[in-house]
């Protein structure tokens, strides 16, 4: 039952992050070039460059700020590395339960700090 919901919630987010794929690139780019305006704008020394530069920046703030959903993608891309993690985990403890030479040295060791 325990991986039918990790099944059902990794579905869920991977369709969630691949319908988000868009505006997180996105995100991305306009995040950058909104960093490199600030930085151009820190250097200019004319009164027009910073007004040319001021404007595009806020033009670029806004796409950012329209690419904002895009955090939804990655709070899915995040609860698939969650999934997929406890999916792992659960096939490793089933291994080392299921090996007998595993138990036997368990046992060994405690038999030995006795």
């Amino acid at each position: 039952m325990k991986k039918i919901g990790l099944l059902v919630a990794g579905g869920i987010a991977a369709m969630v992050l691949l319908s988000t794929i868009g505006p997180m690139v996105g995100l991305a780019v306009s995040t950058l070039l909104l960093y490199f305006i600030f930085k151009k704008f820190l250097k200019a020394e004319t009164t027009k460059a910073k007004i040319g530069l001021g404007i595009i920046g806020v033009i670029v703030l806004l796409a950012t700020i329209h690419n904002v959903p895009a955090l939804i993608g990655v709070v899915a891309a995040y609860v698939l590395y969650l999934v997929y993690k406890k999916w792992n985990k659960n096939k490793t403890i089933v291994k080392e339960e299921s090996d007998p030479f595993m138990n036997f040295e368990k046992q060994w060791n405690n038999l030995k700090h006795l």
